[in-house]
């Protein structure tokens, strides 16, 4: 975890539209001389418009364990001008990140916001491994310099915790049977690639007419494990009080059922605790506008809680 400096801003990556994006700025509600942090900063599609809201005076730090996307959010935020710093890193170490940036990190942030799951630069780019559309390595990592790979996650997996795994994370009535084929198919082949895994479940689970591709509850409990997604953002949950000044705002935003049960619960807890404040927008869901142009936003829930005072 490190202070990022952008070496090479020369190719950016085209604009990918931030999900439920006025919903997000509605309830952050970015001031002049605020402090806020996106500690899943992706391409800064939420990022810039924040970082607009704080100016003058204000200060926008942003998070990501990729490196390809803190240096491609770079160039867009230089667009904006005003203060921004960027930390190479995983949200569940917030307090590190933000000490190193000389920010706290107790009751340092007016606005924190975490838009969970996977960027689209990662989606679409075959050569990470996180899309069974385009056949590439199998790897999944988000850091793709940390960690194991998919690819040998599951070639050393017993058969038992890789069933658990995918019908835990994967939500996959059919974990077991997936399972055991997964584990008959890399007894004589390793597999390498997003299009063998996914061809070998569809083989096991046939579509049937199904629009949902049969491999896609695997990829995402795969994808899931690899990362530590849950871990990182249930400790995160726990620690929110810690980092927000009096008056603060959170906003998360998820994307399938096993984030939003632990947001919805945290935000319960921290309420009942007395910590936190149930936001009166409750809880936002796409628009149908939305949705039409941009597919991806169909499932986003977007919960919000503030913290008393200020």
């Amino acid at each position: 975890m490190r202070e990022y400096s952008p070496l090479n801003r020369v190719n950016v990556e085209p604009e990918h539209l931030p999900v439920m994006l006025e919903e997000t700025l509605r309830c952050l509600a970015p001031q002049p001389g605020e402090t806020m942090l996106d500690g899943t900063l992706g391409l800064g599609g939420h990022a810039v418009e924040i970082l607009r809201g704080l100016i003058p005076g204000g200060t926008l730090v942003g998070i990501d364990r990729d490196p390809q996307a803190l240096e491609r959010a770079s160039a867009r935020l230089d667009g904006v001008g005003g203060e921004y710093r960027l930390l190479h890193g995983t949200f569940d170490a917030l307090g590190q990140l933000l000490r190193e940036a000389g920010l706290g990190p107790d009751g340092a942030l007016d606005g924190l916001l975490l838009d969970l799951g996977v960027s689209s630069m990662q989606l679409d780019r075959a050569e990470r491994g996180f899309s069974f559309r385009n056949d590439g390595p199998l790897d999944m990592r988000m850091d793709p310099g940390a960690g194991e790979s998919a690819a040998s996650w599951l070639a050393a997996v017993p058969v038992e915790e890789l069933s658990r795994v995918i019908r835990r994370y994967g939500e996959e009535p059919q974990a077991g049977r997936i399972a055991r084929g997964i584990d008959r198919y890399r007894q004589e082949q390793r597999i390498e690639t997003t299009g063998q895994l996914a061809s070998l479940i569809e083989e096991l689970v046939p579509r049937r007419g199904k629009k949902i591709h049969p491999a896609t509850r695997t990829f995402q409990a795969i994808r899931i494990v690899i990362n530590r997604e849950l871990d990182c953002l249930r400790e995160t949950l726990e620690r929110l009080d810690r980092y927000m000044k009096p008056g603060g705002r959170v906003v998360v935003l998820s994307y399938h059922s096993l984030e939003d049960r632990l947001v919805k619960e945290a935000f319960r807890q921290r309420v009942k605790e007395g910590l936190f404040l149930a936001h009166p927008a409750g809880l936002l869901r796409p628009s149908e506008t939305e949705v039409s142009s941009n597919p991806r936003s169909r499932s986003a829930r977007l919960r919000a809680a503030v913290r008393p005072g200020g």
